[in-house]
């Protein structure tokens, strides 16, 4: 149903409106919202507002009748001075939301920036690996050790969706997208800060072996033969062979390189091991690698979102992974993760780009607001708000003037900071 455009006098409690200004020129949280006092209508009124747009099919009720108009005229109660300062006060009010948006915008541009160094410094590891490959190690664990500075540095962390803009090949992309999802899940298990460290390593080196596979067959978009499948089965023995001989590379990790496509059932490659005969860092690994894989698989039409690929994993898979594991990563990631596109309750569209570990329910979502313009748009925090997530929406349903706005990305990728 389309907006109605009704003057300022015919609004009550319960009807849902936008107002014709643009969002930093009123001191309302949001252009459209759903009246809840006839408070906001004198604020409304005393803004010089004469009209505003009625959305009926989320409005409680009806606007007054026209003819009711004469009999309510006089029924304002506050004096200008009070309106004033209320206005003054939503003002403030707003102005602290804009500075808090800010501050969160630079800690995600902080973010950014330390996502695409890693990035740069694991593509450097990667290159020197067969011609130097004693200063690859040394680089790796240098980059680790920063990294893990980073998670272990304070308690409340927060994973951010990465609007990256590097055209590094996806390996890049994935190996760090594991690294950083098995830290986060090694610390949450407990695991010693060595421990996490070499979870880290492992995760970026999980499949090294995939150099010796064809590109023809690791790049292919379309379903593998059976053939091509057993050679790319064999990057897990390509591994262990390009690692063996290197000085300092953990045995960790070339454990985690031999074994990362195990399965609790039994039905993994390439030794068909079965549950604890698989090594714990791989099995903190394998989760965070077959999330990863669900969200970026080599045939564009088996993609899955992130809220679908985790739905999937915890419904269809629970008896393939370590079921800890795979619950701590359903629960950090929360249950709509980081690139999901949501409906909320006020029935708005956003992006959800965040989530505190502390607010797991409730992340940060960037809110679709064609009134402003995108690097401005209004991202809210819903740990502060009574607005609820009510559903994940597929990009491709989305008009192209929302999706164009929210850039729901193919290439998902994940970075951390933490609250100081």
């Amino acid at each position: 149903m389309a907006n109605i455009k009704i003057t300022v006098d015919r609004l009550q409690p319960g009807l849902h409106i936008r107002l014709p200004l643009k969002w930093n020129e009123h001191p309302f949280l949001f252009n459209s919202f759903k009246i809840k006092s006839t408070d906001q209508i004198q604020l409304i009124k005393h803004l010089g507002i004469q009209h505003v747009f009625l959305n009926p099919a989320q409005s409680d009720t009806a606007p007054l009748p026209v003819r009711q108009i004469e009999n309510q005229d006089t029924e304002e109660t506050a004096d200008s001075q009070q309106l004033e300062d209320e206005v003054n006060q939503l003002w403030q009010e707003k102005q602290h939301r804009i500075e808090k948006l800010n501050r969160y915008r630079r800690r995600v541009m902080h973010c950014e920036k330390e996502f695409e160094r890693s990035l740069a410094r694991m593509r450097a590891v990667m290159n020197k690996i067969r011609s130097r490959p004693a200063d690859a190690v040394e680089e790796a664990l240098q980059l680790i050790d920063d990294v893990v500075e980073k998670l272990l540095s304070n308690e409340s962390v927060t994973l951010h969706l990465i609007n990256s803009k590097s055209e590094f090949e996806d390996v890049y992309f994935h190996s760090l997208n594991v690294s950083v999802l098995a830290m986060m899940i090694a610390k949450a298990r407990g695991f010693t800060e060595q421990q996490i460290k070499e979870v880290a390593f492992a995760s970026l080196f999980h499949d090294i072996g995939k150099m010796r596979v064809p590109s023809a067959i690791v790049r292919k978009v379309t379903p593998l033969t059976e053939p091509e499948n057993n050679y790319l089965k064999l990057h897990t023995r390509y591994g262990i062979d390009l690692v063996s001989d290197i000085d300092g590379f953990p045995e960790s990790a070339k454990i985690v390189i031999e074994q990362h496509h195990e399965l609790n059932d039994g039905s993994g490659y390439p030794l068909g091991l079965k549950e604890q005969e698989i090594d714990e860092i791989t099995q903190v690994v394998s989760v965070a690698n077959a999330f990863d894989n669900l969200c970026h698989p080599a045939i564009a039409e088996e993609q899955k979102i992130p809220y679908i690929a985790l739905s999937h994993l915890y419904k269809n898979c629970k008896h393939l992974y370590n079921h800890q594991n795979l619950s701590i990563l359903v629960k950090f990631m929360g249950v709509f993760p980081p690139g999901t596109v949501v409906q909320l309750s006020n029935n708005t569209v956003g992006l959800v780009i965040s989530v505190n570990a502390e607010h797991l329910l409730s992340p940060n979502v960037l809110i679709y607001d064609p009134a402003v313009p995108r690097t401005q748009a209004p991202i809210i925090d819903l740990a502060d708000k009574e607005i609820k997530i009510v559903s994940a929406i597929l990009p491709t349903k989305l008009p192209d003037k929302v999706r164009d706005y929210l850039n729901p990305r193919a290439r998902i990728s994940y970075f951390f900071d933490s609250d100081d």
